[in-house]
């Protein structure tokens, strides 16, 4: 019986996306655009890195090819030739862009609804779902309601929230609603409490997720977000591919932020860490321990969170690099007969316009010591990821997605 590990590079998009202009995302490029850059020496800065991007073991792989089928052109840096594995591009059929559609579909679980959104408006949020929010968190009330950076809204409100004790409420381009806290002057504890009632409160509006964003520091110069973030997701309409490996009594390991994601459906023993290293030392830990027939699926946020949304091209350019150092050490972790597909949910091109999420196409990068090297071309839905996991699991087939392998 084989073993499958899926890593899902949060926001590592590669353009192309048919429907980008429907997004407002026509032209936007993660990995191309990064890569361009590099060349261009736009990417640098002193102590983190310099020069063109420098990923060999991701263009061995196909991260190259994978760019070209996507967005029809190699880009600067990333030449050569595809030497192991499998490797192509997938695009999204869900309605959204944004992380549990993305995730879900990978899954085998397309989205075929519409999430809820907020407007571009201030207030944001209809009045009758604050107002309830207020009275239920027993609130003097709340801060920002509009669409904002994280970051930018806590340096911003986050001295009167200790001052009033008014949560800050925001929104994204994302279908969520995120409340940012002080651990210690509101309370962790509260803030999860606040965000579970919120979660009940915004399903009439048709929303994906809410997010604890709990931060410490003194004042707006030293405010930092914490490792204790908590997504409250909606479940997915069906049966994912963790949730078939579960019911079939597999071993399924959720990496990072996938059990909240996921709405901890099917998705077995939780573990968290700090960071794309250290989650990446939990997902091949737990491969280590994983037995026959096991899945193990992580997200590397740091990409997404860190360099996307904070526009910061240098530091995912440094990002991908180090994760391309570590592909050795992720290759010799598997043993006969395992799977590892590196991935993505959806794009955050650093250099577009904006702080959100960009649709776009994502490499699909399948490797293990029998995947011949070969082109798996454009594939039609991100559901074929989870499609062929799932048969290389000896799962069966999903209702969603055609097997590349």
């Amino acid at each position: 019986m084989n073993r499958a590990l899926l890593l899902i590079l949060d926001s590592v998009g590669v353009g192309g996306a048919a429907d980008a202009a429907a997004f407002g995302d026509e032209g936007g490029d993660t990995v191309g655009h990064i890569a361009e850059a590099a060349a261009r020496g736009e990417a640098d800065r002193s102590g983190l890195r310099r020069g063109r991007l420098a990923v060999p073991n991701l263009v061995a792989l196909g991260l190259g090819e994978a760019c070209r089928i996507a967005a029809g052109r190699t880009p600067t840096g990333l030449e050569g030739e595809a030497r192991r594995g499998a490797y192509g591009a997938a695009e999204e059929i869900s309605s959204g862009k944004d992380t549990p559609s993305g995730h879900w579909e990978l899954a085998g679980v397309p989205v075929p609804f519409d999430w809820g959104y907020f407007p571009r408006t201030e207030p944001a949020f209809p009045k009758a779902l604050t107002d309830a929010l207020i009275e239920r968190g027993a609130l003097p009330g709340i801060l920002g309601d509009r669409h904002a950076s994280g970051t930018a809204i806590i340096a911003e409100l986050g001295e009167e929230h200790v001052r009033t004790g008014k949560p800050i409420c925001y929104t994204s381009a994302d279908s969520v609603f995120q409340i940012a806290a002080h651990e210690e002057a509101f309370g962790l504890q509260r803030l999860y409490a606040l965000c579970e009632t919120a979660r009940e409160l915004v399903d009439p509006y048709g929303i994906g997720r809410v997010i604890a964003r709990p931060f410490v520091g003194a004042d707006a110069g030293s405010f930092r977000r914490t490792a204790n973030r908590r997504d409250y997701a909606t479940p997915p309409p069906e049966p994912t591919l963790l949730r078939r490996a579960s019911d079939a009594g597999r071993a399924v390991v959720s990496v990072g932020k996938i059990g909240d994601i996921f709405a901890h459906d099917g998705t077995g023993r939780i573990v968290k860490a700090v960071g794309n290293d250290a989650l990446l030392d939990a997902a091949l830990g737990a491969l280590a321990d994983l037995p026959e027939g096991g899945l193990v699926v992580a997200n590397l946020i740091d990409f997404d969170t860190e360099f996307g949304h904070r526009r910061d091209v240098a530091g995912y350019a440094a990002a991908l690099e180090a994760f391309d150092a570590r592909l050795p050490e992720i290759e010799a972790a598997l043993a006969p007969g395992d799977l590892c597909v590196v991935t993505a949910d959806h794009g955050c091109d650093p250099t577009f316009r904006g702080a959100d999420h960009t649709r776009e196409r994502v490499p699909v990068l399948a490797f293990g010591p029998s995947v011949a090297t070969r082109s798996i071309g454009l594939r039609r839905t991100f559901a074929d990821v989870g499609a062929t996991l799932g048969a290389h699991l000896g799962l069966g087939p999903g209702p969603y997605g055609e097997p590349f392998l």
